[in-house]
């Protein structure tokens, strides 16, 4: 939760309807500039003055759905910190941006779905549970 002058500043710098989009959306007010945004639409924020350390960072997700996995995975690296310049501003990223073995459309996370991968094992068990058996009398 930020503080009322926090805030405030926040709605002078971004402006009424943005500042009514993110309190909808991430329940926060940030005000940062635009880093870039990826082929699914998604917009990529960082503001290394105001905010404080390891939340520096945001994504705006073009579909409201809050996947991490509708981020692409340089995004991903650079939104939790793993490297420090952005997909953007990377020469060697620069060099292969054409990735035509790469999804062009976004790819679900099936996790917790009927459609998530479960493995099927057909040896037997070396442990069986118990069976009671009762002896007729």
């Amino acid at each position: 939760m930020s503080t009322l002058s926090r805030t405030l500043g926040n709605l002078r710098k971004i402006g009424l309807k943005e500042y009514w989009h993110q309190l909808n959306y991430i329940g926060d007010t940030k005000a940062g500039t635009l880093v870039g945004i990826d082929k699914f639409g998604n917009k990529f924020y960082e503001n290394n003055v105001d905010e404080l350390p390891l939340r520096t960072r945001w994504v705006d997700y073009a579909k409201h759905d809050f996947d991490a996995a509708h981020i692409e995975p340089l995004w991903h690296s650079w939104i939790s910190y793993a490297i420090d310049t952005p997909p953007t501003q990377d020469p060697i990223v620069q060099q292969t941006a054409n990735r035509h073995w790469a999804s062009q459309e976004h790819i679900p996370n099936r996790t917790f779905s009927r459609a998530a991968f479960k493995t099927y094992n057909t040896t037997k068990p070396k442990i069986e549970a118990w069976k009671p058996f009762a002896a007729p009398r």
